[in-house]
Protein backbone atom coordinates (compact mmCIF):
# COMPACT_ATOMS: atom_id res chain seq x y z
CA UNK A 1 0.00 0.00 0.00
CA UNK A 2 1.47 3.51 -1.02
CA UNK A 3 0.15 6.45 1.35
CA UNK A 4 0.97 9.82 1.32
CA UNK A 5 0.08 11.70 4.40
CA UNK A 6 -0.95 15.07 4.59
CA UNK A 7 1.67 17.18 6.88
CA UNK A 8 -1.23 19.37 8.65
CA UNK A 9 -2.19 16.46 10.33
CA UNK A 10 -0.72 13.80 12.88
CA UNK A 11 -0.48 10.37 11.07
CA UNK A 12 -1.06 8.28 13.55
CA UNK A 13 -4.13 9.88 13.00
CA UNK A 14 -4.63 9.64 9.29
CA UNK A 15 -4.19 6.13 10.08
CA UNK A 16 -6.91 6.37 12.88
CA UNK A 17 -9.20 7.58 10.22
CA UNK A 18 -8.01 4.87 7.06
CA UNK A 19 -9.00 1.84 10.32
CA UNK A 20 -12.52 3.84 10.67
CA UNK A 21 -13.14 3.54 7.02
CA UNK A 22 -12.12 0.37 6.90
CA UNK A 23 -14.41 -0.94 10.11
CA UNK A 24 -17.21 1.42 8.25
CA UNK A 25 -17.11 -0.10 4.70
CA UNK A 26 -17.24 -3.50 6.36
CA UNK A 27 -13.44 -4.28 4.62
CA UNK A 28 -12.76 -5.17 8.58
CA UNK A 29 -16.65 -6.93 10.52
CA UNK A 30 -16.58 -6.95 13.98
CA UNK A 31 -14.15 -9.42 15.58
CA UNK A 32 -11.77 -9.25 12.61
CA UNK A 33 -8.12 -10.11 13.88
CA UNK A 34 -6.21 -6.67 12.55
CA UNK A 35 -2.63 -7.13 11.61
CA UNK A 36 0.13 -6.72 13.74
CA UNK A 37 1.80 -3.71 14.97
CA UNK A 38 4.50 -4.45 12.69
CA UNK A 39 2.89 -5.46 9.69
CA UNK A 40 0.91 -2.37 9.50
CA UNK A 41 3.84 -0.04 10.24
CA UNK A 42 5.35 -1.78 7.13
CA UNK A 43 1.97 -1.40 5.38
CA UNK A 44 1.83 2.32 5.79
CA UNK A 45 6.03 3.00 5.86
CA UNK A 46 5.57 4.39 9.06
CA UNK A 47 7.49 3.95 12.52
CA UNK A 48 5.94 0.67 14.30
CA UNK A 49 5.47 3.49 17.53
CA UNK A 50 3.54 5.23 15.38
CA UNK A 51 0.99 2.51 15.09
CA UNK A 52 1.12 0.91 18.17
CA UNK A 53 -0.24 4.31 19.60
CA UNK A 54 -2.93 4.23 17.08
CA UNK A 55 -3.72 0.94 18.35
CA UNK A 56 -3.98 2.92 21.90
CA UNK A 57 -6.19 5.42 20.85
CA UNK A 58 -8.48 3.40 19.08
CA UNK A 59 -8.72 0.53 22.35
CA UNK A 60 -9.05 3.75 24.25
CA UNK A 61 -12.48 4.80 22.58
CA UNK A 62 -13.50 1.12 21.87
CA UNK A 63 -13.06 0.62 18.57
CA UNK A 64 -10.37 -2.22 19.12
CA UNK A 65 -10.03 -4.82 22.15
CA UNK A 66 -6.51 -6.07 22.66
CA UNK A 67 -6.39 -10.04 23.24
CA UNK A 68 -3.48 -10.44 25.55
CA UNK A 69 -1.82 -13.17 23.23
CA UNK A 70 -3.94 -13.57 20.37
CA UNK A 71 -3.77 -9.70 18.31
CA UNK A 72 -6.19 -6.63 18.34
CA UNK A 73 -9.65 -6.76 16.78
CA UNK A 74 -12.58 -5.11 15.92
CA UNK A 75 -15.01 -4.47 18.75
CA UNK A 76 -17.65 -6.81 18.54
CA UNK A 77 -20.46 -4.11 19.85
CA UNK A 78 -22.45 -2.68 17.44
CA UNK A 79 -23.51 0.13 19.18
CA UNK A 80 -19.74 1.27 19.54
CA UNK A 81 -19.70 0.64 15.54
CA UNK A 82 -23.36 2.03 14.76
CA UNK A 83 -21.79 5.42 17.32
CA UNK A 84 -18.86 5.57 14.72
CA UNK A 85 -20.85 5.73 11.70
CA UNK A 86 -23.18 8.59 13.49
CA UNK A 87 -20.03 10.33 14.40
CA UNK A 88 -18.18 10.48 11.28
CA UNK A 89 -21.42 11.41 9.52
CA UNK A 90 -22.17 14.19 11.73
CA UNK A 91 -18.18 15.21 10.75
CA UNK A 92 -18.24 14.75 7.23
CA UNK A 93 -21.75 16.80 7.13
CA UNK A 94 -20.25 19.94 9.28
CA UNK A 95 -16.94 20.00 7.27
CA UNK A 96 -19.49 20.09 4.32
CA UNK A 97 -21.66 22.85 5.36
CA UNK A 98 -18.76 25.12 6.83
CA UNK A 99 -17.23 25.06 3.58
CA UNK A 100 -20.03 26.01 1.53
CA UNK A 101 -20.73 28.43 4.01
CA UNK A 102 -17.30 29.72 3.23
CA UNK A 103 -18.57 30.13 0.15
CA UNK A 104 -21.24 32.29 1.13
CA UNK A 105 -23.73 30.29 0.80
CA UNK A 106 -26.63 29.90 2.32
CA UNK A 107 -28.33 27.32 4.23
CA UNK A 108 -31.26 27.55 1.64
CA UNK A 109 -29.22 27.14 -1.18
CA UNK A 110 -27.10 24.35 0.43
CA UNK A 111 -30.79 22.68 1.06
CA UNK A 112 -31.57 23.21 -2.68
CA UNK A 113 -28.51 21.76 -4.11
CA UNK A 114 -28.49 18.74 -2.60
CA UNK A 115 -31.95 18.30 -3.60
CA UNK A 116 -31.00 18.63 -6.97
CA UNK A 117 -28.15 17.08 -6.83
CA UNK A 118 -30.65 13.93 -5.09
CA UNK A 119 -32.95 14.07 -8.22
CA UNK A 120 -29.98 13.51 -10.90
CA UNK A 121 -30.63 10.27 -12.07
CA UNK A 122 -26.80 9.44 -11.36
CA UNK A 123 -27.73 9.63 -7.74
CA UNK A 124 -31.45 8.56 -7.44
CA UNK A 125 -30.28 5.86 -4.70
CA UNK A 126 -29.67 8.69 -1.87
Amino acid sequence: MAYTFDNSRPIYQQIIDTIHGNIIRGEWPPGTKLPSVRALAVDFGVNPNTVSRTYSELERTGVLEMKRGQGTFVTENEATIQQLKQQLMHQRIKEFMNEMESLGMSKAEIRQGIDTYRKDDDHDNL
